[in-house]
């Protein structure tokens, strides 16, 4: 492998990396369920962009939207968490 081709794949991954990153240090949702769980990760992809789009319209609304926006993000946070364990349930018992 040369040095360019190196270096745009790791371009790449910090690219894709980036807003899950974000997330992470915001205490939003993450996408962390391999292949393997095919529909448990599409549903935490949709979750973390549906987190992302509450955030968005407290932006916009200048985080003026009486809280239930906040209430939103956390319940998000815990579905995603809650899919993570059911995934790690799955792995266990070697379903």
């Amino acid at each position: 492998m040369n040095i360019k081709a190196m270096i745009v794949g790791i371009a790449m991954a910090a690219a894709v990396a980036a807003p899950f990153v974000t997330m992470a240090q915001e205490g939003g949702p993450v996408v962390d369920i391999g292949y393997r769980h095919g529909n448990l990760r599409n549903a935490q992809e949709n979750i973390v962009q549906a987190w992302q789009l509450v955030s968005d319209a407290q932006i916009d609304n200048d985080d003026r939207l009486g809280g239930h926006a906040a209430r939103a993000k956390a319940l998000l946070t815990q579905a995603d968490e809650e899919l993570r364990l059911a995934a790690d349930v799955s792995n266990r018992n070697h379903w």
